[in-house]
């Protein structure tokens, strides 16, 4: 999986979590979000959803 922030793909640890977050956006589709994009963006759901490509 990559970030689609950053576009760096996403670390996945035991089980294949990932080291990062899942957001949905208006319209139901999953944003995928590396966790260094997380802290440098803050948890806000709409910033981090305006960053997405």
């Amino acid at each position: 999986m990559k970030c689609k922030i950053c576009g760096e793909k996403i670390r996945t640890i035991f089980l294949n979590k990932i080291l990062g977050t899942y957001i949905k956006d208006k319209s139901g589709k999953v944003v995928v979000v590396c966790s260094s994009c997380q802290k440098k963006l803050g948890n806000d759901r709409e910033k981090i959803l305006s960053e997405a490509k």
